[in-house]
């Protein structure tokens, strides 16, 4: 039961800062995700963000945070990429299932709502 508790403490906290960073910092939401990302492959290159994910379990990786962090994972696993091609192909082996996640889920959504117009 804890690690509910944590996973949706983590998050909330993620997304609330989030949040404050659009409302009260004048961030445009497309800069929020983008510093999101970029902060989830920095903290997933210095190690930081594996601490945090195993204390916070999904609620440190279903952010954008998490997503960056699994960037920085599948660059991370691969032995020695040794070009663009293949550091990239090292990032899709180890978070394309993420992706995939990503392209259907967002597919299914956009049957189902109505477009503003």
């Amino acid at each position: 039961m804890m690690e509910y508790v944590r996973a949706f403490l983590a998050g909330g906290l993620v997304c609330a800062l989030a949040q404050l960073a659009i409302d009260r910092g004048k961030w445009t939401p497309a800069g929020v995700a983008a510093a999101l990302v970029i902060l989830g492959v920095l903290l997933g290159f210095s190690g930081v963000y594996d601490r945090f994910a195993a204390w916070a379990g999904a609620g440190a990786t279903m952010p954008l945070s998490g997503f960056g962090y699994f960037l920085a994972k599948g660059v991370m696993v691969e032995p020695r990429p040794s070009g663009l091609v293949e550091t990239g192909a090292a990032v899709f082996r180890f978070a394309g299932a993420l992706f995939a996640f990503i392209v259907a889920g967002s597919f299914f959504a956009a049957l189902i709502c109505k477009p503003k117009g």
